[in-house]
């Protein structure tokens, strides 16, 4: 058992891969979940596992909400994932051979999959910090785009990888395009300019850089699917902002 790391993961209507993440948590002897509003059965999912301690809350925007769910922790040291993460075998031998240091936080090499297939182009495989004392450092309050704070700490990548699975069908690219483009619009409401024609120039190159310059192409249907996500994302982003700022 792993005492000494509290996995922290915050969730809305996972059910469709929280499973597959509890299931690789079996060493952890916490796990704080903290549901924000599941209406889908990520709440029975969850229920049924010894380890996990199930918090329901509000959500505050993904930095605050993040933070908000790491109080419940019972250890110092946080692994924050997300509920469509999944912890390889070789990452768990990878964490049981690290030797932490509060001064530092800690990567995840993340693989990422739409539905079962491993994006290569599109997304590549990313690095991301993941793991930290809560004593030195949090995720910053944004509401979209979170990251932890590593200002004056190390940044240490750990062996192995954690697979993502972010889409398992286009409908969930739709859900996701919503609630990201609206949180990015309140993050930045007065603070960013925005106009009709920003928001066409920045989705049109988005859907470029992933397509052509990331050779997402290479991807196939997958790639195609995603950049136009990317395209639209980012078209949204935009528009919602420039609203806002009108509004304002």
């Amino acid at each position: 058992m792993i005492k000494n790391i509290s996995v922290v993961i915050i969730v809305k209507n996972g059910g469709k891969t929280i499973k597959s993440t509890l299931d690789a948590l079996s060493e952890f002897s916490d796990v704080v979940v903290y549901d924000n509003g599941s209406t889908d059965n990520t709440l029975g999912i969850t229920g049924a596992y010894l380890n996990v301690n199930l918090v329901q809350g509000d959500f505050l925007g993904f930095g605050m909400t993040k933070n908000k769910a790491a109080t419940y922790a019972k250890n110092d040291w946080i692994l924050s994932l997300d509920a469509d993460e999944v912890l390889g075998a070789d990452f768990l031998i990878g964490l049981a051979h690290l030797s932490l240091n509060q001064a530092s936080v800690y990567q995840i090499f993340r693989k990422n999959f739409y539905q079962q297939k491993h994006i290569k182009h599109c997304w590549n495989n990313d690095k991301i910090a993941r793991l930290y004392h809560r004593q030195k450092t949090r995720f910053n309050n944004k509401k979209v785009h979170e990251s932890i704070l590593t200002d004056k700490l190390n940044v240490v990548l750990i062996n192995g990888f954690v697979n993502h699975y972010p889409y398992s069908n286009i409908s969930d690219f739709i859900k996701k395009l919503d609630i990201y483009s609206s949180e990015f619009a309140l993050d930045n409401i007065g603070k960013k300019s925005s106009s009709p024609i920003k928001a066409v120039l920045n989705g049109g190159f988005s859907f470029f850089k992933t397509y052509f310059l990331k050779r997402g192409f290479l991807d196939g249907y997958a790639g195609l699917v995603i950049a136009f996500s990317h395209m639209a994302t980012n078209f949204y982003k935009y528009i919602k902002l420039y609203e806002l700022n009108r509004k304002k």
